[in-house]
């Protein structure tokens, strides 16, 4: 979701996120284009998602490539991987006269035997609304792609977001509760200033919506979040995931900015329920420039394990780590080499 040296730098012109005090922000879609057999220390991707798929016994690996595309790295054992090879390139006119011009956050799901890619495509559209002496607000969402393999072919379901028509969000991910699927996604800063985590029910096949957004909660009530830049007073969320821990209690990892830049947290429901009440852990998860984070379990030894891009920069690589589910909230416990 970000980021002010040089922030034209990254997401594309306009971005969902900003360092503390001098913030960058990276291009989403770098990645090498020649697919080949690559140790993971060498691949440069950001917003990079793994889905473990257990009928191949396959890691997939996905992120955004070059333009409005999603390339894709396979792995048998998390650190030798093949790619990156493009699994989706955005259609001509798939927003009518609205020209995608980036895809950010591509996240693949797996949902009764389908697989889906939830996207952020990203635009320099101006919306109506603008504030003198701010960031432009621009035509920005997240839609959700459906295939039968999990290197695709995949389609949108229509030609619009799958968030509410006039809100910039990003980075939307798949949570089912009770057997009922949500999206949940965050409502970007640009366009209010402290940014939101919201969710809406979906249809069965996860074609669309049903109903109205929640709010879960604002960037700014987690105590370790801080402001981005003192000039702009914005507070950011990015990248919600969720893990259900062995107490029953509901983890939702997202990424915001702290004194060491972009950073990730865990937010806690003890309800055990997407609508909480949600608290915080009072101290960040991962704090060393890196964030939006996705956790998975590994195939053999069932390893809990959260993958995040670092640094925040032109220059951001997959970095893998072994976590530990205390009951109460999640810990880093070594990086994985």
């Amino acid at each position: 979701m970000k980021r002010l040296l040089l922030f034209f730098f990254g997401h594309l012109f306009f971005t969902c996120a900003i360092a503390q005090q001098t913030p960058t922000v990276p291009p989403r879609s770098r990645a090498v284009q020649v697919p080949q057999n690559i140790h993971l220390k060498d691949i440069m991707l950001r917003d990079a998602c793994i889905l473990p798929d257990e009928r191949t016994g396959t890691y997939y690996m996905t992120g955004p490539g070059r333009g409005a595309s999603v390339v894709q790295y396979t792995s048998k054992d998390l650190l030798n991987w093949y790619g990156p090879q493009t699994i989706f390139k955005t259609p001509e006119k798939i927003w009518g006269d609205t020209i995608i011009n980036s895809i950010w956050a591509p996240e693949l799901q797996e949902y009764k035997g389908k697989y889906y890619l939830f996207v952020t495509f990203s635009t320099n559209h101006l919306m109506p609304e603008q504030w003198l002496n701010w960031r432009p607000r621009v035509v920005r969402a997240s839609q959700i792609l459906v295939g039968d393999t999990p290197s695709g072919p995949f389609k949108p379901f229509g030609d619009k977001g799958i968030t509410p028509k006039g809100m910039m969000s990003l980075d939307a991910t798949l949570y089912v509760e009770d057997g009922k699927p949500h999206v949940v996604y965050a409502h970007e800063w640009v366009q209010i200033s402290n940014g939101t985590i919201e969710t809406i029910p979906l249809k069965d096949d996860l074609s669309d919506t049903i109903g109205m957004p929640k709010l879960l909660f604002r960037a700014n009530s987690a105590p370790w979040v801080e402001q981005a830049n003192a000039e702009e007073r914005c507070y950011v969320t990015d990248a919600p995931y969720f893990y259900q821990s062995k107490s029953g209690k509901l983890f939702m990892i997202w990424s915001s900015f702290t004194s060491g830049g972009y950073s990730v947290g865990t937010a806690i429901s003890s309800s055990g329920k997407l609508a909480g009440p949600w608290t915080h852990d009072p101290k960040a998860l991962y704090t060393k420039d890196g964030g939006h984070g996705m956790l998975f379990k590994t195939f053999k030894e069932n390893k809990l394990m959260m993958i995040l891009h670092s640094p925040n920069g032109p220059q951001a690589q997959p970095h893998l780590f072994e976590m530990e589910d205390t009951g109460n909230t999640l810990v880093v416990v070594k990086e994985f080499r």
